[in-house]
């Protein structure tokens, strides 16, 4: 038998409801058909793989982190350069987090991602925003009942001085943090499968750059065990063209892609 994983992003309400906090659009009928390809599936699934962003409300890219001159707080969306915290259009609410602010900046704008972007709270610890999206939630709970077995949930963001998009790891690291850092268990479980089914939130961001952080540890031959069901992703607005360049990407490199509808074992 195959060992086929499916790697699922962030499939969350706040992300997945049209009313979530950070809804992005289409990514409900995502979940229909990936939950509908779930139960299609069924045994021949040998390990699903869901991601949870997790965050506290005081977390450095959302709006309460920061202030400008008159003590006001960013609206979503904000871009928030180094230049910004040098020159002080935004400081750190709290003082003692200013240095660090500063400092954080100045590496994430070395890292080559994004830019720190203030969104809406959103995927916020013990809130109905967190939870799996019903429709898949309950397609994994019965995968579960007929396997005997347990989804693999992996949490990722509630280290509120970081950003962490990516599931393997935050966008600037936290040495005294073992969850900001590289996790080899989830890339090295990966390595063993036959096929690696992808999904989930958002194709601009978060599965963009899970995926190209665990493909660059891997060797060719595993990037190419990669299938990503382009019809169970979607990206942010405003970030198509990003998440078009990454599917481009990644085809070269030697990832497949497909659709739920299409893909037979």
């Amino acid at each position: 038998m195959e060992k086929i994983h499916l790697l699922i992003i962030d499939p969350q309400r706040d992300f997945c409801d049209p009313d979530g906090a950070l809804s992005v659009p289409g990514a409900d009928k995502d979940m229909d058909r990936l939950a509908e390809f779930i139960d299609r599936l069924g045994s021949k699934i040998w390990d699903i793989h869901c991601t949870l962003d997790t965050h506290h409300y005081f977390d450095i890219s959302h709006p309460v982190f920061w202030v400008d001159a008159d003590r006001k707080n960013p609206g979503p969306f904000t871009i928030i350069s180094k230049g910004d915290v040098e020159k002080g259009v935004w400081r750190a609410t709290n003082p003692q987090y200013q240095a660090y602010a500063l400092d954080y900046a100045a590496r994430l704008e070395s890292n080559n991602r994004y830019p720190l972007c203030i969104w809406p709270p959103h995927c916020l610890i013990g809130t109905q925003g967190h939870n799996v999206y019903p429709v898949l939630a309950q397609a994994m709970l019965n995968w579960e009942k007929g396997q005997i077995g347990m989804v693999d949930y992996v949490t990722k963001g509630s280290n509120y001085k970081t950003e962490h998009y990516s599931a393997v790891q935050a966008d600037v690291p936290d040495p005294s943090d073992p969850s900001t850092m590289l996790n080899n268990r989830l890339i090295r479980t990966l390595e063993e499968a036959d096929i690696i089914l992808l999904a989930g939130e958002a194709l601009s961001h978060c599965l963009k750059f899970t995926v190209e952080d665990i493909s660059d540890t891997f060797d060719e031959k595993h990037i190419r065990k990669m299938i990503l069901l382009e019809d169970c992703a979607s990206p942010v607005p405003g970030f198509e063209q990003q998440g078009q360049d990454f599917v481009k990407n990644m085809k070269v490199r030697g990832m497949q892609v497909t659709t739920s509808a299409d893909y037979q074992v």
